[in-house]
């Protein structure tokens, strides 16, 4: 396996400096959030997927009044009247498998809420070192929230998260980490054990060393 070092030249190669490519660290950390926000951030990433994201960031005050600011215990009990309502609302997007996905995450978050005090405390506080596990957690508890669609929606709620997008996977092939895709656990222990192995090496965070395998590919 290739060291960080190693990487970071080869990204360094073809890119140049790095530092303003790099994401920076969110003020708001993900244990710092309110419930109903991780709710909002999760419906904006699930909308967003397959769809134009500027389309959704501009319908978004819509999606906030339609979802009564996305209060988690109200979104739990949606009825068929809610849905109704919700498919016939142009200041959303009408998608009745995404809208019921706002119900079924409002669950799980209650749920974590409810056993643990709040989702965003559970969540928040869960070891970076074994983020696949967080991954597998909200693809099996959450609605769509599989791939990176929930990676990205951690990564937003300031969490310190890889995102397994086709370059990453690509450079980690390339490291030689892997070979072929990352979908299985086997394979994402893999992942995990080399996203540890190089935050120990550089002292950079995760969400940094991602960007900074992707960039050491071909776009």
């Amino acid at each position: 396996m290739k060291t960080f070092a190693e990487i970071r030249e080869i990204a360094l190669s073809r890119h140049g400096d790095l530092d303003a490519q790099l994401p920076q660290t969110l003020a708001v950390k993900l244990a710092e959030q309110t419930d109903d926000r991780i709710l909002s951030q999760f419906t904006k990433r699930v909308f967003s997927a397959g769809f134009n994201w500027t389309v959704i960031e501009n319908k978004w005050s819509g999606f906030e009044a339609a979802f009564h600011g996305f209060d988690i215990a109200r979104n739990a009990f949606m009825n068929e009247e809610d849905l109704d309502s919700h498919l016939s609302n142009k200041a959303i997007v009408r998608n009745g498998a995404k809208i019921l996905s706002v119900r079924d995450n409002a669950i799980f978050l209650s749920d974590l809420a409810r056993e643990h005090g709040s989702a965003a405390t559970y969540l928040g506080n869960w070891p970076v070192s074994d983020t696949v596990g967080l991954f597998d957690l909200l693809k099996r508890r959450g609605a769509r929230l599989g791939g990176m669609t929930g990676q990205y929606g951690l990564r937003m709620l300031g969490y310190d998260t890889f995102i397994l997008s086709n370059s990453v996977v690509a450079a980690l092939n390339m490291a030689g980490v892997i070979d072929g895709a990352a979908t299985s656990k086997t394979v994402q222990k893999k992942v995990q054990a080399a996203f540890n192995t190089w935050v120990e090496e550089s002292g950079e965070t995760q969400a940094q060393i991602s960007r900074t395998l992707a960039l050491s590919v071909p776009d």
